[in-house]
């Protein structure tokens, strides 16, 4: 990839771009979980308030983002999303791997994140990253996260 890439902290002023590279990085598991996923219903003036956006661009274009929260000994990974046009890029692991530097730049131990146990794709993506299933969750509407985490060496 021989693209110009950048990344930078999200500003408030960022989350109806945030809104739009979300709902069209999730809608192609609208069919495959049954209703779309709930990045795609999040509140992203609020969300860009409370936790942490890093947003990719490649060539000025916004092509992925990866949305923290520091919750004291580990780093949750709420969303990680790449825009369709850039998608098996290698992007979303980029953002991964930046994440696991921001727990490290933190001084935390372990990263996490969940996903709905219908997105087997991205579940394998993450085992190869080295995440490991911890725990799946069934809610009362039917939905079934798996959550995962990593541990992340000291920085």
């Amino acid at each position: 990839m021989g693209e110009a890439i950048e990344l930078r902290v999200a500003r408030p002023s960022d989350a109806d771009a945030i809104r739009r590279l979300t709902r069209e990085a999730y809608a192609r598991w609208v069919p495959v979980v049954g209703r779309e996923p709930l990045p795609m219903t999040a509140d992203y003036e609020v969300a860009v308030r409370t936790h942490r956006f890093d947003l990719l661009y490649v060539e000025g274009a916004l092509a992925g983002l990866i949305e923290t929260v520091d919750e004291g000994e580990r780093l949750l990974i709420e969303n990680v999303a790449v825009a369709p046009a850039f998608q098996g890029q290698g992007l979303g692991r980029r953002l991964l791997a930046h994440a696991e530097s921001i727990a490290r730049a933190l001084g935390r131990s372990r990263v996490r994140l969940y996903t709905n146990a219908l997105m087997a794709t991205n579940i394998a993506l993450y085992q190869r990253l080295g995440y490991a299933v911890d725990r799946e969750e069934h809610a009362p509407d039917g939905r079934r996260a798996v959550h995962m985490s990593k541990a992340v060496a000291a920085g």
